[in-house]
C-alpha cells in the first residue's frame, strides 16, 4: 500500500490530533506506516465523534456512521468514498472490520454522564476500545496472538486513560470507579500487570506486527508513577518530558522490547 493523498490525509490528522501515537509510526518501518495511519486516523475520528457536539442524538449518529462503514467492509461491499475509510478498507480484513464494530459501539459511553457501572463494564470499555485497537493495528502487519495483545492494550489503554482523568472530570464525566489514591493505585497495578503479562509471551507476537506495539511505549512509565503516586492522576502530572519521551521511544525501536 503506498502513500497516497488519502493515507497523506490520514498522517495529517493523526499528526494533528495524536501527537503520540504519530511519533510511533513515523518510527516503524516505512512500509508498514501506510497501514497504520488509516487505522489511527479511525481512532481519532471515533474517539472524537461523542464530543463535538452537546446533541446526544447526533453524537449517536455519528458514531453509527462509523458503524455502518465498517460493517459495509467486513461484508465485502463497496465502501463508501471518504479520506479515512477508503484506505481502511484496503488495510481491514472482513474478520477486523467485525471486531471493530464494538470498538466504535462502546464510545457511546462518552456521550452521557453515566458512570462505569462496575468494574466488568470498565473493562469492557478498555478492551473493546484500546484492546480492539490494538489487535487491529498489530495483525494488519502480521501475525499476533489476541490474547497477548489484549493485554498489551488494556496497559496501554488504562495508561492513556489516567493521563485523560483531569480532561473527563472537567467534561462531567465520572472515569473511575474509584478515585481515591488507594482505587487508583489498584487500578495501575491490574493493568501494570496485564502489560508485564503481555511482555511475558512477546514470542506470540511476530517481528512484522510488533511495530504496531509501539504506540504503547510510555504506557509503562505511566503506570508506574501511578502506582508510586496516585495523585499525579488527578493533578495531570502523568507526561514525560519532551525528551524523555523521545528518547524512550527510540531505546523501545532499537531494543525491539515493547
Amino acid at each position: 500500500m503506498e502513500f497516497g493523498d488519502d493515507v497523506k490525509a490520514c498522517a495529517e490528522l493523526v499528526h494533528r490530533a495524536d501527537p503520540d501515537r504519530f511519533m510511533a509510526v513515523m518510527a516503524a518501518p516505512v512500509p508498514v506506516r501506510p497501514l497504520l495511519f488509516p487505522l489511527y486516523a479511525l481512532n481519532v475520528e471515533v474517539a472524537r465523534a461523542p464530543w463535538v457536539t452537546q446533541e446526544a442524538m447526533i453524537a449517536e449518529m455519528r458514531l453509527q456512521w462509523w458503524r455502518d462503514a465498517l460493517q459495509e467492509i467486513a461484508e465485502g461491499k463497496p465502501e463508501r468514498r471518504h479520506e479515512v475509510v477508503t484506505p481502511l478498507a484496503r488495510v481491514l480484513s472482513p474478520h477486523l472490520a467485525a471486531m471493530l464494530d464494538e470498538y466504535v459501539a462502546v464510545r457511546r459511553w462518552d456521550i452521557y454522564r453515566d458512570p462505569f457501572e462496575d468494574e466488568a463494564h470498565f473493562d469492557a470499555y478498555i478492551n473493546h476500545s484500546a484492546g480492539s485497537l490494538m489487535v487491529a493495528s498489530a495483525q494488519v502487519l502480521g501475525a499476533a496472538d489476541e490474547g497477548v495483545l489484549r493485554d498489551f492494550g488494556y496497559g496501554v489503554g488504562v495508561a492513556n486513560w489516567l493521563r485523560a482523568i483531569p480532561d473527563l472530570e472537567a467534561r462531567g464525566r465520572i472515569p473511575l470507579l474509584d478515585g481515591t489514591p488507594d482505587g487508583v493505585q489498584a487500578l495501575a497495578q491490574k493493568a501494570l500487570d496485564r502489560l508485564q503479562r503481555a511482555r511475558s509471551n512477546a514470542p506470540a507476537v511476530s517481528a512484522d506486527a510488533r511495530p504496531a506495539l509501539y504506540a504503547g511505549w510510555q504506557a509503562e512509565w505511566v503506570l508506574r508513577q501511578a502506582v508510586a503516586r496516585p495523585d499525579r492522576v488527578a493533578a495531570g502530572d502523568l507526561a514525560q518530558s519532551e525528551i524523555r519521551r523521545r528518547l524512550s521511544l527510540m531505546w523501545t525501536v532499537a531494543s525491539g522490547r515493547w
